[in-house]
This record gives C-alpha cells, structure tokens and sequence, in this order.
C-alpha cells in the first residue's frame, strides 16, 4: 500500500497554470508512467486508477494492442489529421463500427464526426434536433451534465457549473429525473401532464436529452422502465429523444450501449470518451438517416478527424465482437456492489447507500465533507477515485472494465482501510 512521504514539487503548475485546474489539486503528484489499471508518480509511488480518466480509459492505460497499431500507422507516415476527409483510418472505423455495434444490434444509424469532445457531441445533436423539427426547446433532467459549453451548459443541472457561463442559458426546460422526488412519484407520468395541458406553459421540444445513468451528477441510475417510458413519450409527441452515453456507455454499464437493456430506439445518441478506446480526443453523433439533414460544413471543426483515434477506435470495437467483456464488466460490477454495500452495513456513521450499474457505482455518503476527506485518504494509499453528485456526495468507483482481479481486490481493499480510519474519527 503507497503512503506518500515528501511533498512533491507542484510549483510550475501552482504558479503558471490557470486557477482552474482541479484534477491536479484532487491528485497532488506528478504522474510519469500509466500502465492497465495503474499510474506512478516521480517517486516511484504506484497508484490503482478506480478513476479511469473520468470514464475515457475503459481498456486501461497504454493497451499493448492499440499501442501497437498507433505506432505502426505512425511508422507508415500514415494521416494524422485529415479534417472531414475520406481516410483509410476513417473507413475502416466506420466499416468496424457498423459491423460489430450497429448491424448486430439492428440499428441503422449514420455517423458524424463532431469534433473531438463530449459536449461537441453534445451540441452537435442539439442543433440537429433543432434543425429537423423546427423548435427550440430541448427538454433535460435535474442533476444532468452533458458538457462545458453554452448549449450543454444550457441543459446542465449543476448550479455552479451553469453560472460559469457567464450568460443566461435559455431555450431548456428541466424535468424531474427518475427518483428525483422520491420512489414513489411517478416522473415520467409527470413530464408528460405538462406536455398535455397547455396551460402548463411548457411548449412541446425539439428533443428530449437524458443519460441512462447520471455520472457527474451522483451515479443517478434510471429504471429500464422509465427508459421505456420517456422513450414511448418521444414516440407519442414526436419529439426526439437524444441519449448522453458518452461516460455510461461503451460497456461502462455492461452492454455496449447503456441504454440496450431497457430496449428503447434513440434518434440520436452520443458518444466520445472510451469510445476512441486510447484517451484520444474524440467523439461520434450517431443519428437516424432520416434525421441527417445538415448541409455539407453545417457543422464542423477542425479536429474532428483524428486518425490516431480511428485507428485505436477500430481496435478497441475488437473487444465487442463477442459478449465476453459485458459479462465480465456485470461480474466485476456486482464484487464491487457488494463491497460497497458491506461498508454501508459495516459502518453506520456513512449513513451511506451504494448506486449504480455495471462498473460505474457509487457510495453515497451523507454527511458533509466525509466523501472528500475518504478519497483523500484514499490517495495517500494509493488509490485514484473522484466524487460526484451536487455536493460531492458520492464516491465514483470506476475502474478499467479490463481491471484484473487482483488490482480490483487491492483497489477495494485501500478504499475499505480508507473508509475505517476516516469513520473512526468521526
């Protein structure tokens, strides 16, 4: 087990770089080496990663085989950057992508190239909802993220986040999400009442925007069920409904996609994070073809043709050929689930409760400041995992889905003896 022993010296960041930085005041050391499900630092410490690049690590760091295939692209002088152009890279992306994801799913859906980010997805099917059906407002839930900028920002739930705009955020109405209130009120059913009154004062949107499992905003996880039902509601209004799977999904929750369980039809989806499989920027707006109607440069960017990321994008998709890593991710998913939930039993003083789906759980702890000061401690013995939720409420387990077992075990392990010495004190 690490324990830290000398302050590292942080000093070129703490006085050149922007005060926005945050991950690097969470994780107070200079990383030089990241291997599968662990970092080390200058000193030699040696960390396992439950963090896993804030989702866009799920095969780990540096895989051998897509190590592989990036260098020898790069041997062959292969493109690097190819803006919208027709690349070997890029065929052979799209090829793999509709032959191990889509066509074995049934799903015939077109593929965009956004720009490298998360909220470039984001804004990208925004616009298009906009553009198809003629109207402005796009319906989102309370605790969502769906990214930084303006028109993400726009259907964000996060108080504080929404106010470094700096500019109203308009064109949004914000419903309820799945157990918002409590397991008893029926959300969906309450949405829909407002869409049927027109005296409710909520005009029907473009689309409805929602993430199967709500990552930033505390490990919220909706019910197939009500999945089924938002999506029938979309069906009903013809009003599109966009699903956020850039952290949930990419096998995140077990399946590919974390919204196939529930068995629902999205007309938009969105991905980046794990889906370039390296940590690559990168990001996909995956659409009906009936909705594709952006003019050629509609919508565009610079780096939205990162050929290193194809390439390791091709090769990741190798690892949904069979079933085999789902089942693996729902495995590692319910050790971690127990664990958790031996901790809510073991110790009281948490007032705690564990949520989530796959290897995207959380414990939840609600006394204030306890998450923080856990995966502090946490750290000093060696282990990377972050908080989510408004108040940071919630301690993130998310490792690697390749995590080996026994890196698992110990990762778990360090949070447990994190978890007793913190409770101890209390």
């Amino acid at each position: 087990m690490t324990t830290i022993k000398e302050k590292p010296n942080l000093s070129v960041f703490d006085e050149h770089e922007s005060e926005v930085r945050s991950y690097c005041r969470s994780f107070p050391v200079i990383f030089t080496k990241a291997k599968g499900s662990t970092l080390w630092d200058q000193a030699g410490n040696e960390y396992i990663d439950f963090f896993a690049g804030a989702g866009a690590l799920n095969y780990g760091h540096n895989h051998p085989l897509m190590k592989e295939k990036i260098m020898e692209y790069i041997e062959k002088d292969g493109v690097t950057h190819g803006l919208d152009m027709a690349t070997e890279a890029k065929e052979e992306l799209i090829q793999k992508l509709q032959e191990t994801i889509l066509k074995p799913r049934n799903m015939s859906y077109k593929i965009m190239f956004p720009g490298p980010t998360g909220t470039n997805s984001v804004e990208s099917a925004l616009k298009l909802a906009r553009k198809v059906t003629g109207r402005e407002t796009v319906m989102s839930f309370t605790n969502a993220f769906h990214g930084m900028t303006l028109g993400a920002l726009s259907i964000t739930g996060n108080e504080g986040k929404r106010q470094g705009a700096g500019v109203s955020l308009h064109n949004t109405v914000v419903m309820p999400y799945d157990n918002f209130f409590d397991d008893q009120t029926d959300t969906a059913r309450y949405l829909e009442r407002f869409l049927e009154d027109k005296g409710s004062g909520v005009s029907k949107p473009a689309a409805i925007i929602l993430e199967t499992v709500q990552g930033e905003g505390g490990i919220n996880v909706a019910s197939f069920d009500w999945l089924k039902r938002i999506d029938a509601v979309c069906k009903k209004w013809d009003i599109l409904l966009i699903i956020d799977d850039i952290q949930a999904g990419v096998g995140r929750t077990g399946p590919f996609f974390s919204f196939e369980p529930a068995g629902i039809d999205p007309d938009i989806i969105c991905l980046s994070k794990s889906i370039g499989g390296y940590g690559l920027p990168f990001a996909l707006m995956i659409m009906k073809p009936e909705h594709d109607i952006f003019s050629p440069g509609e919508h565009n960017g610079t780096f939205r043709g990162n050929n290193l990321a194809f390439v390791t994008a091709t090769e990741a998709i190798r690892f949904w050929e069979d079933d085999s890593l789902t089942k693996e991710v729902i495995r590692k998913g319910e050790k971690v689930r127990n664990f958790l939930g031996s901790m809510v039993d073991k110790y009281p003083k948490l007032n705690g409760s564990v949520r989530g789906r796959g290897l995207m759980q959380g414990l939840e702890c609600d006394v204030e400041g306890l998450t923080d000061t856990i995966t502090c401690t946490a750290f000093e013995k060696g282990l990377i995992t972050e908080t989510a939720g408004i108040n940071d409420e919630v301690i993130k387990v998310m490792p690697p889905l390749n995590i080996d077992d026994d890196a698992l075990d110990k990762g778990l392990a360090i949070l447990g003896e994190s978890i007793k010495e913190v409770v101890s004190k209390l």
